[in-house]
């Protein structure tokens, strides 16, 4: 398949991100509410999958966001450099001293263990980049002048407010001009639109963001949720997956959108929060490619296993232009992610090779 991708030599960066960045606060082993310690790493849906590609894959990669210009923010770029990610073009939001005018969030999670599942406690409201307005960008010189090979963003971004709903489009447009690669997680959350308009709201924005996407990733709910497409006959975990389903409900959407080039999703079984299934498809060109089953998957934490998907997913379909060795990458390094914690990933690209190709996990020496 051919993406048409603009040459590297024309770009400064082979990606950029457009989202929210929050500090995490991880407990560790124990439980928010009896904490005494965390333990601090920066995280975000669209943030995380351009860090993948910068500190796993070795792409350069930068961040679009806004912070609080406050000890909390410089913090939140601290780590963002030490992931090697571009900080250049972040926007730093003046504010007062107790976070009336804005304030950078927060997010607590714990991982879970056995029966107890995974749990997270955000703190994101009135956040410096919920209230980021396009030009607060200069959207024309980052992807015109500057030059950018693929913009991810998604869902949890463009749900924080009604202002970023204008935030996304306004980016994706001006990408969409200069011929880069727009790439969406729709990755739908009813806490987060319920404040916004709910449900009707998110379908509203993201049928109209739709339009300018090239690689569309979601699962089953969130395309029935934010465009409006169902799975006929689906198993409802997805342990047995309708591919024909699966196919069929694509290519309806292929017909109302066809500016989409791919569409993929993680596709995962909770048996316990520490044992997972784990798997990931990706339609393109009409068909549909499954990735490499990790059945009883040990996990130690899930957070960003699927950002770390759509990393891989972007590297391969970047490097190879083959959706099935696309697809691959990104169920290997997602699996990867998730077997050390915080919510960016650790691994290399060659353990992501490496898994893909059926390395055991006997000692390396």
């Amino acid at each position: 398949m051919n993406l048409n991708l603009r040459p590297k030599e024309e770009c400064m960066y082979d990606a950029v991100s457009l989202g929210e960045v929050m500090l995490r606060l991880d407990p560790g082993e124990g439980r928010i509410r009896t904490a005494r310690s965390f333990r601090a790493w920066e995280g975000g849906g669209e943030y995380n999958v351009i860090r993948g590609l910068r500190k796993c894959f070795g792409m350069k990669t930068a961040v679009l966001t806004a912070l609080a210009d406050n000890e909390v923010g410089k913090l939140l770029e601290d780590l963002m450099m030490q992931g090697g990610v571009d900080t250049s073009h972040i926007f730093w939001k003046k504010t007062d001293g107790i976070g009336r005018i804005c304030r950078n969030g927060l997010n607590f999670t714990e991982r879970g263990f056995g029966i107890r599942g995974a749990k997270g406690c955000s703190d994101r409201a009135n956040t410096a980049i919920s209230q980021a307005k396009p030009e607060d960008f200069d959207f024309e010189y980052i992807f015109g002048t500057l030059g950018v090979r693929w913009l991810h963003t998604g869902g949890i971004y463009a749900a924080i407010s009604e202002q970023t709903c204008e935030t996304v489009l306004a980016a994706i447009k001006t990408a969409k001009k200069y011929g880069t690669i727009v790439s969406y997680d729709l990755n739908y959350r009813p806490s987060m639109w319920s404040a916004i308009g709910g449900q009707a709201k998110a379908q509203e924005v993201n049928k109209e963001i739709a339009k300018y996407v090239d690689v569309m990733i979601g699962n089953e709910e969130d395309f029935t949720a934010c465009l409006g497409f169902e799975i006929e006959g689906n198993d409802a975990n997805l342990k047995e997956l309708n591919l024909d389903g699966y196919k069929k409900m694509i290519g309806e959407a292929a017909k109302v959108y066809p500016n989409f080039k791919v569409v993929a999703t993680t596709l995962r079984t909770v048996r316990t929060a520490t044992v997972n299934d784990w798997s990931a498809i990706c339609w393109a060109d009409g068909e549909i490619y499954k990735a490499k089953q990790y059945d009883g998957l040990e996990i130690m934490d899930r957070v960003g296993g699927g950002d770390s998907f759509a990393s891989g997913l972007v590297y391969g379909l970047m490097t190879t232009g083959d959706p099935e060795k696309a697809v691959n990458y990104g169920a290997a390094h997602g699996a990867l992610a998730m077997t050390t914690p915080g919510d960016t990933t650790m691994a290399s690209v060659d353990e992501v090779e490496g898994v893909m190709g059926g390395a055991g996990a006997r000692v390396a020496r």
